[in-house]
């Protein structure tokens, strides 16, 4: 009764840690929304009124640079993270933990460490010097975007830690412990199917099917028993 208690707080505790990567990730999402606007505002000012603006292309680079580095979390959360699985696919749970365990104790840990340690010296000499961005001539400020740095890094590192536990968790139990799953392509592509009027049901949950098969096929390693949002 212990042992089951303590699984059920590590998971808890993962869950958690797993909610945090998730929130930051849809919340720098909506960056995307700005950087479009800032896009579509400058092509009209460029284009119809002959007024381009100066600092565009910095600003479109911090927002796109502060959506990648804090997507990164979000990412390893959801274990959509690229990674050459054709054979990896195959090994047993186990297996799989244990080889991941390795890889994140020998690479991941010191790289994002130093990333976080690179990432805060970088930022705090930036704040130091009021750094403003070189590529015009009155650029705007930048030490904000590199403080993102060692934010994104910090965050990262968190749901490393994360990922490092449900590796202990699997190499003891046999199975990979869950996490909270979010909306995939497959999905849209699943509900749009399921609406469309230009094919019979019988075609229809055929199409469905096999798509979920081949994301299936795709995805499978390490999921555990996803927990939808």
């Amino acid at each position: 009764m212990h042992h089951l208690g303590a699984r059920v707080t590590v998971q808890d505790f993962l869950l958690r840690i797993d909610a945090i990567s998730v929130w930051v990730g849809k919340a720098a999402a909506w960056l995307i929304i700005g950087l479009m606007t800032l896009v579509c505002v400058e092509v009209f000012k460029r284009y119809i009124m002959n007024m381009p603006t100066a600092w565009i292309f910095d600003a479109s680079n911090m927002f796109y640079g502060t959506l990648f580095m804090l997507a990164g979390a979000y990412g390893l959360a959801q274990n959509a993270h690229v990674r050459g699985d054709f054979l990896y696919s195959s090994l047993r749970p186990r297996i799989q933990a244990g080889l991941d365990l390795v890889l994140y104790i020998l690479f991941f840990l010191p790289g994002v460490a130093a990333l976080v340690y690179a990432g805060y010296d970088y930022a705090a000499l930036s704040w130091r010097i009021g750094e403003h961005s070189t590529v015009t001539a009155e650029g705007p400020p930048i030490y904000y975007f590199k403080t993102v740095i060692p934010i994104a890094g910090a965050l990262v590192m968190l749901q490393g830690l994360a990922e490092i536990m449900r590796c202990i968790v699997c190499l003891r139990s046999g199975e990979w412990p869950s996490r909270i799953a979010d909306v995939e392509e497959i999905d849209v592509v699943a509900e749009q199917l399921a609406h469309s009027e230009h094919i019979d049901a019988e075609t229809r949950e055929a199409a469905i099917e096999r798509a979920q098969d081949i994301d299936r096929a795709a995805r499978k390693r390490g999921l555990g028993g996803d927990i939808e949002t």
